[in-house]
């Protein structure tokens, strides 16, 4: 497996990667609701690439995209010492570490760039990624309830906080 930063070339595989995740009913899409294109998602990894605090790490196996993390973080002063965390991994490689080294290269890009605070949120009833994200030394900061609408009823998420 190989971790790498994402390339503008990945947009078509991803933008597979990710309605595939998307099934997984943990993501904020719902299953089939994503409609971004493959030029929108190229459109968004340029962004990306040229920001200095964002960045977007691939885990790749056998020349296919199997996870990710995001990291958005601002130039603004006041906090400009914090990002933002996605990460989604397809159900056939959850539980092998994927989702582990993609922190670990997370956590040194944070490093590189003067980040000392990474916040996520996760469904409530994510237990197998809230404790993953324990695991990585992520802190329970607090609950923020009826955060999304699942099947017509209100889920909370759990909001946690890392600092390097």
């Amino acid at each position: 497996m190989l971790i790498r930063p994402i390339t503008i070339e990945d947009a078509e595989d991803f933008v597979e990667l990710s309605k595939d995740i998307d099934g997984s009913g943990f993501m904020l899409f719902e299953s089939g609701e994503r409609k971004t294109t493959v030029e929108q998602q190229r459109k968004f990894f340029e962004k990306i690439l040229s920001e200095q605090r964002s960045i977007f790490f691939v885990a790749e196996s056998e020349g296919k995209l199997t996870g990710f993390i995001a990291a958005v973080g601002s130039d603004l002063i006041r906090n400009r010492h914090s990002a933002k965390v996605v990460l989604g991994v397809q159900d056939a490689y959850q539980g092998q570490g994927v989702a582990s080294k993609l922190f670990v290269e997370l956590f040194d890009w944070a490093k590189e760039v003067g980040i000392t605070r990474l916040g996520l949120t996760v469904i409530k009833d994510n237990t197998k990624a809230f404790n993953l994200y324990r695991k990585m030394g992520f802190v329970l900061e607090g609950e923020k309830v009826h955060s999304l609408m699942i099947d017509g009823e209100p889920v909370n998420e759990y909001y946690l906080y890392k600092l390097l």
